[in-house]
């Protein structure tokens, strides 16, 4: 039987239970145990409440980094990246470091990281860099005949709306809606069909129903590949946010405040001297509770939980928000 101390945290209301292999002594579980752990963990039903996902936090091998992330979902499936989970990471092992900005490993890059002025009401606020960023079918994967799929119509998916695929480096597919294709059904059904056994994308595809606020705004509400729908999908909302601002010839580097059913996170991006694209996703960085838990083969026993002070001032942000977005309806 394992003891583990655990953090509970979120960004966007995108919940995680963050995990320090080498604090608990675990750096030396296999992805199996990984998967059954975030399984029992992470069902709703648990004693804690469960969970989207676990993040763990090792000791990485690359030069230069402080640490390095591994995100697996609440069905054990294993994420390339997690925007806002990367955003609690960064904090964690910042403050652990004792610095203000690093970079820390991903399954997938090396990426920046640095803590960053507050978006309202003293939280914990924090910048991630979201790449690398591609559009090729292999790199998502997709199977249509395109080269690069950009506000097209694919009437196998739908014979009005227009998506656009990218990957960063988790798959998306993007499409900009009204609010009456939002209060429909075709969201649920859609990302359902893409994420189960299908023609088009045989991994699976978070798919991203997006509305324009106003120039400088936006709403993203993403059905998450392994997860399902979730308050706020990091990679969603960068992926989307680049799709607007090539779409609407944006400049590159003005922040886009992107708005989700849990919160509010800002964007930009930045294309370097050979083209290549990359994002900037800043949010919060709230830790909930903390505490420890047994776990066997069995089961996931909570034993402590403590929580912090900090999910007030968020509700905060969060109400208003939803308040906002009720006058965007």
């Amino acid at each position: 039987m394992a003891i583990i101390h655990y953090t509970k945290v979120h960004g966007s209301q995108n919940s995680f239970f963050l995990v320090d292999e080498e604090e608990n002594n675990i750096h030396d579980w296999s992805d199996n145990e990984r998967a059954d752990f975030a399984i029992k963990l992470c069902d709703k039903s648990h004693a804690l409440g469960g969970a989207d996902g676990i993040l763990f936090v090792a000791k990485s091998n690359e030069e230069g980094t402080i640490g390095q992330m591994k995100v697996v979902n609440s069905d054990g499936s294993f994420a390339s990246m997690c925007g806002n989970g990367l955003r609690t990471v960064a904090r964690y092992l910042l403050e652990k470091h004792q610095l203000t900005e690093a970079k820390v490993e991903t399954m997938k890059a090396v990426l920046d990281v640095k803590k960053a002025d507050s978006l309202g009401f003293n939280i914990p606020t924090y910048q991630v860099e979201i790449s690398p960023v591609k559009f090729t079918p292999a790199s998502l994967p997709m199977n249509l005949p395109v080269e690069k799929l950009m506000n097209q119509i694919v009437p196998e998916l739908d014979e009005e709306l227009a998506f656009s695929a990218v990957s960063v480096p988790n798959p998306h597919l993007i499409t900009f809606v009204d609010q009456a294709v939002l209060d429909s059904d075709k969201q649920q059904k859609l990302a359902s069909y893409l994420n189960g056994e299908n023609p088009f994308f045989p991994d699976g595809v978070n798919v991203s129903f997006v509305k324009r606020l106003n120039d400088n705004a936006i709403y993203v509400r993403t059905f998450e590949r392994g997860v399902g729908f979730t308050n706020a999908c990091g990679t969603a909302m960068s992926a989307s946010s680049l799709i607007k601002k090539m779409l609407d010839n944006d400049p590159l580097e003005t922040p886009l405040n992107v708005y989700n059913d849990g919160g509010r996170v800002q964007v930009t991006a930045k294309e370097d001297i050979t083209g290549e694209l990359s994002l900037q996703l800043i949010g919060n960085a709230t830790f909930v509770s903390s505490g420890t838990l047994s776990y066997d083969e069995e089961e996931v026993i909570a034993l402590t939980n403590e929580n912090t002070s900090e999910q007030a001032n968020y509700t905060q942000l969060a109400e208003e928000v939803k308040q906002f977005l009720k006058t965007t309806e």
